[in-house]
């Protein structure tokens, strides 16, 4: 089984990208973020045709989440359960063959110090309440997205001069702990506990081909789960085609 995470940074103005992906990586399942289209308007079509059901979240120009699999999609569930804050198309879960995945596109919260970093906070509060209720099932559970977390200085090129950032704020790495502390696993991490990695490289100031980059896209796994993980890979050439995504694909693959 393998399940990928992509924030494709608009799925119709990548959507060439991400079909062409599809079809060379074959994952069973695909979490996508930030697809920047309302539900109705996404290209249900393209990914039918490549052999991918389809559930997605999406509002106008911003966010949105979806999920493409080669196997039947039950039980979704859209967004987070706590409504008392405004609505954002942030999160989507369902199960496939077994397993409650979930695609997760966190705020970004910056400028610190300003209603979106503790909107931020807020929303991070909400998904460890629901990834704690999650975890009480004991069934294998996929938590996979764009976080906007930099756990580490291993995930930053600069750590110095993300210091000021949210996605650095040593709040929102405290949050991203207690998520990680209900006993959930970070994959990459664990296989690789000393490499330097990258999942995002901006598209400004030549961070690409300086490899300034940011790993901000994770795996959180349930034991159930990860006692299942055979890798967890990032791929960076995907970010290297023309018309990419800011962000590369990551892969988990779970044996059977």
């Amino acid at each position: 089984m393998r399940i990928a995470t992509w924030n494709v940074n608009s799925v119709r103005a990548r959507l060439q990208n991400v079909i062409a992906w599809l079809n060379e990586a074959k994952p069973d399942i695909l979490l996508m973020q930030e697809i920047k289209c309302e539900t109705e308007s996404f290209p249900v079509m393209e990914f039918r045709m490549a052999g991918y059901g389809v559930r997605t979240l999406g509002q106008k120009s911003y966010n949105g989440v979806a999920i493409a699999s080669l196997h039947p999609i039950e039980d979704v569930a859209e967004g987070l359960p706590d409504l008392s804050e405004p609505s954002q198309c942030r999160y989507m879960e369902a199960t496939i063959s077994g397993i409650r995945v979930a695609s997760v596109y966190a705020p970004n919260g910056n400028p610190v110090g300003t209603e979106k970093f503790n909107y931020k906070l807020q929303w991070m509060r909400r998904l460890k309440a629901r990834a704690a209720e999650l975890f009480e099932t004991e069934e294998p559970v996929v938590l996979g997205g764009d976080f906007n977390v930099i756990p580490t200085e291993l995930d930053v090129y600069d750590p110095k001069g993300w210091e000021r950032d949210a996605l650095f704020d040593p709040r929102t790495r405290a949050a991203y702990r207690e998520i990680l502390a209900l006993g959930y696993t970070e994959t990459f991490r664990a296989l690789y506990p000393d490499r330097r990695a990258y999942t995002f490289w901006d598209y400004q100031n030549g961070a690409w081909a300086q490899d300034r980059g940011l790993r901000l896209d994770h795996f959180l796994l349930s034991p159930e789960a990860c006692d299942r993980v055979a890798d967890c890979l990032i791929d960076k050439d995907a970010r290297g085609k023309d018309k990419a995504s800011d962000h590369a694909p990551v892969i988990v693959e779970l044996a059977e």
